[in-house]
């Protein structure tokens, strides 16, 4: 008799079922066949090893295998005060990137955080409000994307809104029950981008929403 095996024919500790199911019905390219889905991890997010079949250039099919990482996707929201030329950040520790060679896994970031099962809008605002403890006006989608594509599957959703950092009180914020001890930075714009030129700011969704903020967005010239 075969045992019932959490997360895939019984609920695991997180109510979910069917996790070896992902990407078996893809159908939207026809190069690609997945044949077999094995659910390696899935202690809170899902590590997946898929075997799939892939046409190359010459026709020929052949096997692949891929891991994937699956914590679902994601927001972000560049906080700005247009009139006081200001960003609102985060820093906080990241254990990834400390067993990575960073020098203390301390990170300056913009607030950001997962879905759920809310949609992208919800979701940031909730973060923000988590993170930072302020109230942000009108949202700004700038863009989504896949921010690592060679194993990670998340999709970020990437935002800008203004808020008023003149009644902004506390220099911290995020939830202690969830582990999250946020320090808050508030530099000027200027400021912001010579942090990331000499290392000081080495997130890449921070980095790219500080370099449109400058070419497209609150901040660029003549805007």
């Amino acid at each position: 008799m075969t045992a019932s095996r959490p997360g895939i024919d019984v609920p695991d500790h997180r109510g979910r079922t069917g996790l070896d199911r992902t990407g078996r019905d893809l159908d939207r390219n026809p190069d690609v066949r997945v044949t077999d889905v094995e659910v390696l991890a899935s202690a809170w997010h899902v590590l997946r090893r898929t075997t799939l079949e892939y046409r190359g250039p010459a026709g020929e099919w052949e096997t692949q295998q891929r891991e994937t990482y699956d914590r679902g996707n994601g927001a972000t929201v560049l906080l700005y005060d247009p009139r006081r030329r200001t960003v609102l950040l985060t820093r906080q520790f990241r254990y990834p990137v400390y067993v990575n060679d960073h020098p203390d896994g301390v990170l300056v970031e913009t607030a950001a955080g997962l879905l759920d099962e809310d949609d992208p809008a919800t979701a940031i605002r909730r973060e923000a409000a988590e993170e930072t403890g302020v109230d942000i006006g009108e949202l700004e989608h700038v863009w989504d994307v896949y921010m690592s594509p060679g194993s990670v599957t998340e999709r970020l959703h990437f935002f800008a809104a203004p808020y008023d950092g003149s009644v902004r009180t506390g220099d911290r914020g995020g939830l202690a029950e969830e582990g999250e001890h946020i320090e808050l930075l508030e530099p000027a714009i200027d400021e912001a981008l010579a942090m990331i030129r000499d290392g000081r700011i080495q997130d890449a969704k921070t980095i790219m929403l500080l370099q449109w903020a400058v070419l497209d967005g609150p901040f660029a010239a003549g805007r």
